[in-house]
């Protein structure tokens, strides 16, 4: 028997696909009218007090008067920010439970074999937060002429292998962002790897170690105190606080580009309505003078991107910098 498309029954049958194919949407705007109806928890996989821990803070204080309901920050540290953000990726995409992803934490899955989530495809990005400029520091005791980055690349290239230059950990976005200058610049330097940015600056400043590819959260202070100097920025664009300071990209190595980042993310599978009501409320914090002084204060600059542009800029990093670390056998086991 053969159904004329015109007929009641295939009219019916007609609404009844579209109904089932509207279900979802139906469900998913009936829950994001009602989201938020409890406590929201960002997890930051990082200890407190660091610039990613301070940013979360800021921006979730504002979002708790903004949405109506509490936000706690949650530090989960451990290997990269790896072990918070297995955890994460696992849990119910309701909404409820957001992270502020950081570089190390995007990169985790290429340093460690078994990081338990790809950074990739678990997770739905929701904002970029702020951007967090590295810099390019020398003991200006240990190498006093050295005073640009011609000048480190110069003395480099005279002792081959020979002048050691440190960051905050092998893995470290600081690490592998001189490993690409290297690589560009056709130089070797030894890296010596600490655990955390705190004793590599310490050592720094200490003659122990004569440079560093540091965080400018972390090294701004010694920099204005002179006990450091900055003689190259990572970024594009040169930073407000060091206007006089050049970029990488200045001094010869056009398109260098290297900035550690800060944003939120969800479990994928949250509701598209919930992932859009949340970006649209960090941009309007964001936006906020008294918030960009704050996150400047703690060494970031605020920076919005909606979930598309964080999307890609996720892909393009997890490309770039694993190409990196796989061309270098860069591993942290």
């Amino acid at each position: 028997m053969t159904t004329s498309p015109s007929s009641p029954l295939a009219r019916t049958s007609r609404r009844f696909v579209l109904a089932l194919a509207a279900a979802p949407l139906l469900i998913g705007s009936a829950f994001a009218q009602a989201w938020p109806s409890q406590t929201i928890k960002i997890v930051v996989p990082f200890p407190p007090g660091g610039p990613t821990d301070t940013a979360t803070r800021i921006v979730g204080q504002k979002l708790a008067e903004r949405l109506k309901q509490p936000v706690i920050v949650e530090n989960k540290p451990g290997a990269s920010g790896s072990i918070a953000a297995a955890q994460v990726a696992k849990n119910a995409p309701d909404g409820y439970t957001l992270m502020m992803l950081a570089a190390p934490t995007l990169l985790a899955p290429h340093l460690y074999k078994r990081a338990g989530y790809d950074t990739t495809k678990d997770f739905a990005p929701v904002a970029t937060v702020y951007d967090l400029p590295i810099v390019v520091v020398v003991n200006p005791a240990q190498l006093p002429s050295v005073t640009d980055l011609q000048k480190l690349i110069t003395q480099a290239k005279a002792q081959p292998g020979k002048l050691n230059y440190t960051s905050s950990g092998a893995g470290s976005f600081g690490h592998l962002s001189m490993e690409l200058l290297k690589q560009m610049g056709q130089f070797d330097m030894q890296h010596v790897p600490y655990k955390g940015g705190v004793p590599a600056i310490t050592d720094t400043i200490g003659g122990q170690v004569p440079l560093m590819y540091a965080d400018l959260v972390a090294a701004l202070p010694h920099i204005q105190s002179g006990k450091l100097r900055a003689i190259a920025v990572g970024s594009p664009k040169r930073v407000s606080v060091l206007p006089d300071v050049k970029t990488i990209s200045e001094q010869g190595f056009v398109g260098y580009d290297a900035v550690s980042w800060g944003g939120l993310l969800a479990p994928q599978g949250t509701p598209k309505a919930v992932i859009e009501r949340v970006s649209s409320e960090v941009k309007q914090i964001l936006a906020d003078r008294e918030v960009q002084d704050k996150l400047l204060n703690a060494g970031a600059i605020a920076s919005y991107q909606a979930p598309a542009q964080m999307a890609q800029r996720i892909q393009q990093d997890h490309t770039k910098w694993g190409k990196v670390i796989h061309d270098k056998g860069i591993s942290v086991e």
